[in-house]
Order: structure tokens, then sequence, then C-alpha cells
């Protein structure tokens, strides 16, 4: 899955994208510093099974450092946006090109309110942040609305018959946008329109059901960045009022921790609400930065935000469980024996013949069945996976 970064410029977009992804991206205190989209990994971060069963592990695709395991997640960068995107200003129609296989969006905002509508450095506090979202919002719903009705007639004429044929269309009409048949369904029902023609809808009808679409198919966490300056504290409580997942972050003491983590100047896991200094190599103003990170932020948030966020965003927003699977189920190994080498995302309620599908085709092509090894019990093709289960699945096909 992929998940992009939104945001205005200046916002602390790309240092947040930097610190997630230790990707030297271009950071800068001007409109559009990021022009083409960055692409990078990211890492969702969860207990790993190895503590609880005791077991010494060593991931092939991902990483465990004492019992934490940093899962690869693939995140994207794009350009800043500005009010009028969605008919053309600025670089509003390739940003929102560049978001149309994204799964969901991180939205990046300046809790501090130190920056205005259009991006520009302005005194702390001085413009609401709730603006910067209701903006953002507003400009992907015109975005959706404007793919719809470019063909909207076309859309009306051939669905008329029944329900089934319009969401047919609806869904070859969206089809590029990462939009699946059940968000079409749902968003409409929804907004109560499954008893009316499509050629009977309003534009306030169509302008409901693109949002409640947006919703659905690229549901939306707020970043409340630049949480340490005053008065971004005051700011995230009013955006986290109006019942948006709104998690603060300060996205430069991350960066900071990570670059030093890199540099082997302190000790540091993404997410951790603490470091340790193992080097003596810093000096005094190196000591006073990181100490004034421990206080601003660590202490009274209790991390940086950054990590939060990325497990927010795919743990209950993509609604994704870890699971574990193996080729030997007594040494919880791969055939190279490798212990507990790899861990998959996997959507909430997937089934053991999902997984195998996952793993390799040629593996669900041949499902038999599947082993519960932390049970220790024969599973079938329609069991629903949990969150940490360790599975061997078993098939007349061998993985490709």
């Amino acid at each position: 899955m992929l998940v992009g970064i939104i945001g205005k410029t200046n916002v602390g977009k790309s240092t947040f994208f930097s610190a997630a992804t230790l990707l030297n991206v271009p950071i800068g205190n001007y409109p559009f510093t990021t022009i083409n989209p960055n692409i990078g990994i990211g890492y969702f971060r969860t207990k790993c099974v190895c503590k609880e069963l005791g077991v010494k592990d060593n991931p092939t695709t991902s990483i465990c450092l004492d019992g934490i395991r940093l899962i690869p997640v693939k995140l994207m960068d794009v350009a800043g946006l500005v009010p009028g995107a969605s008919s053309g200003r600025g670089l509003g129609n390739k940003f929102l090109d560049d978001l149309r296989q994204a799964d969901a969006l991180i939205h990046v905002v300046d809790t501090a309110g130190a920056t205005d509508i259009e991006g520009r450095p302005v005194a702390p506090g001085s413009h609401d942040p709730l603006e910067d979202i209701q903006f953002v919002e507003n400009e992907l719903d015109l975005w959706f609305q404007n793919i719809l009705k470019s063909d909207w007639q076309r859309i009306c004429k051939v669905g008329e018959s029944n329900l089934e044929s319009s969401i047919n269309q609806l869904q070859q009409k969206l089809s590029g946008l990462s939009i699946t048949r059940t968000n079409i369904y749902k968003a409409i029902e929804d907004c109560g329109l499954l008893n009316k023609k499509f050629s009977s809808w309003s534009d306030q009808n169509i302008m409901m059901f693109v949002r409640r679409l947006r919703e659905l198919s690229k549901p939306i966490v707020v970043a409340a960045n630049k949480i340490d300056l005053f008065p971004a504290a005051l700011n995230y409580e009013k955006i986290k009022s109006t019942g948006r997942p709104c998690i603060p972050c300060s996205a430069e003491s991350e960066l900071v921790l990570r670059r030093a983590s890199e540099k082997r100047l302190i000790e540091y896991v993404p997410g951790d609400s603490d470091f340790k200094i193992i080097s003596s190599q810093l000096n005094e103003q190196q000591k006073k930065a990181l100490e004034l990170i421990r206080d601003r932020v660590l202490r009274k948030w209790g991390n940086t935000g950054v990590q939060e966020v990325i497990n927010f965003t795919f743990k209950e927003m993509l609604q994704l469980i870890t699971v574990y699977p193996v080729e030997d189920e007594n040494s919880l190994s791969d055939k190279k024996g490798n212990v507990l080498p790899e861990a998959y995302l996997i959507k909430r309620g997937s089934t053991a013949k999902d997984l195998a599908y996952k793993i390799h085709s040629d593996l669900g092509e041949g499902f038999l069945y599947a082993i519960d090894v932390k049970r220790n019990m024969r599973i079938g093709a329609d069991h629903i996976l949990s969150d940490g289960d360790i599975i061997k699945i078993v098939s007349t096909k061998a993985r490709g």
C-alpha cells in the first residue's frame, strides 16, 4: 500500500518525509521545494513475537531491534498544495495526479499557525491551521467532482437501467484513483442515494457523494506538526475537537534524532519516548539541542509523533495487522534457517488463503491448509487471521 504525505508549502512536509525515511530530499523555506514526488520507505513499528516466544530472530525483509519489529512501508511526498489546485493553480494538477494511487493520506499541518494559506511565513499564531485542513479537503473533493462530472451524462445514460450498471460505470470512471466497488457502494449508501437514479442527483448530491467517497478511499490523518512551538498545543486541541484523526508531532525533532542515531551519537529507535547519548563526540551545542527535544517534545508529548502518525495510518486507517509466515513450524524458520524471516502487513479480516496468495500466487492456487503455529492447530482456507499470528502454508505448489 502507498501512503501520500500532503499539505501546503512550507509546513514541514518534506522534513516529515525525510525523518520517516532518512532520504535526503530538498527541504527549503520557499514554495514548491518538492516538484516531483519523492518515494521512500518508512517503517511500521510493532511488538515482535520473538520476545513472546523467547527466540532470537533474524529477519530478512524487515528489522527487529530488541523485540521491536520495523516493517517497511511505502511513503510518497508530493508537491505542496495551494487553494485552487483543483483548477490547476500552482502545481495543482500534478499534485493531484500524483495522489491517484495513494491508499491513505498524511496531512502535515503547521499547527503553530506560522504560515499563511499560501505557505508564506507569518508570525506564529496569526493563521488558523483549521483553514488549511478544510481547504485541502475541499480541493480533494473538487478534484473527485471534476473527474466525475467530466463524463456524468454518459454515466447516467449507460447506468440508467439499474444500480449495478451505474456502479459499474462509476468504478470504470474512477478506476485510476484506487477506488474500489465497495467504496462506491458504501458512499452511495451513506449518502442515502441508493434509491435515486444518477440522473436525478443534484449538484449537492454529487458533492456529498464525492466527499464521502474521498473519506472512504483516501482517509486522512492530520500530523499536527511544529507542536513544540506556541500556540501549537492550543490549535491541536481545536483540530482534535472537530473529530478528525489528529496526532501531535515535531518532524524536525525526529529528523535530528534519526540522524544522530544514524551517526551512532545516540541510541534511539523511531517511536521511542527517549534517547540515550552513547558518544563522547557531542559538543555542548549539540547536547543542548538534544535536551531541548527531550524537554519540549519527548517529555511533554511522549514521542515526536512521526512514528505514531505512520503507525496510526497503517493500523487504524488502513486496518492492517501483522502476520509472520514460516516454512518450518518447529524452528519458526524459512528453508535457509532464518527465524521469523518475514512480517507481512495484511488487511484485517484476511484469511489464511489470502495470506497464501500474498506470499506467492502459486501457494494460493495450490492451497491445502495452513498451520496456526502458536496454537499448534490446522486451519482452513477461510480461517480469519489475527494480529501476531505465525502461519505455515501447506500447498500442492511450491513457492516460486
